[in-house]
């Protein structure tokens, strides 16, 4: 049952986002993940190359086929990924399991040459990333459906996106980098009254920002 605060109630009396009722996948995703501060590199750059394919689809699409992505793509082991060649490149043109897009393909191989340089610069790709962490002061106190989908970028995203671009990556624009943020907790864009919402407060609180 959706609510006209943008909250959906599941079977399980619980009130979801909407977006998290609408599946199972959906449900598991929004309930177990998404949101929940995250400093490991290769999930970084996942989440990251992840977006990218999902550009021009639904995020259930790519969440259906996420395993098949990982298995394609040596479980987005940054200096595995980095090697991948023109071989690599026609093996997964012709992989029905994941997205078969040349330029996104390609752009996740060149992706994971700049995320080398990046980690050699910076130390972790997690260090870096955190760094563009919006102040939560200056955020909305409250959240419904109307305000969440009013922010499909930040000022934060749009600076990253641009240094990320200047990088040399790829795929990177502040609407990918945006949602790249909600869903590794960089911000918490859960709608106020989601059952999520204040336990994911709780870990951003307690997470050790990388540096």
């Amino acid at each position: 049952m959706s609510d006209s605060d943008g909250l959906i109630r599941g079977e399980d009396g619980k009130r979801r986002c909407f977006w998290g009722g609408t599946s199972g996948e959906y449900a598991a995703y929004h309930d177990d993940e998404w949101g929940r501060p995250v400093a490991d590199d290769s999930r970084l750059f996942e989440k990251l190359c992840l977006e990218g394919f999902q550009s021009g689809l639904s995020w259930l699409t790519i969440l259906r086929k996420r395993e098949n992505f990982r298995k394609a793509f040596a479980g987005f082991d940054i200096p595995k990924v980095a090697k991948f060649g023109k071989r690599d490149v026609e093996r997964l043109l012709k992989d029905a399991g994941i997205v078969r897009h040349r330029g996104k393909i390609e752009s996740t191989i060149n992706n994971a040459n700049r995320a080398l340089d990046l980690i050699a610069e910076e130390g972790s790709l997690a260090a870096f990333f955190w760094r563009y962490e919006p102040n939560a002061k200056l955020r909305p106190k409250a959240l419904d459906r109307e305000a969440l989908r009013a922010q499909s970028t930040s000022p934060e995203s749009v600076a990253l996106s641009k240094e990320l671009k200047k990088r040399g990556w790829t795929f990177v624009g502040p609407t990918t980098v945006y949602a790249f943020m909600q869903a590794m907790g960089l911000v918490n864009d859960h709608i106020s009254d989601c059952f999520c919402r204040t336990e994911v407060e709780k870990l951003r609180k307690a997470f050790v920002r990388p540096k």
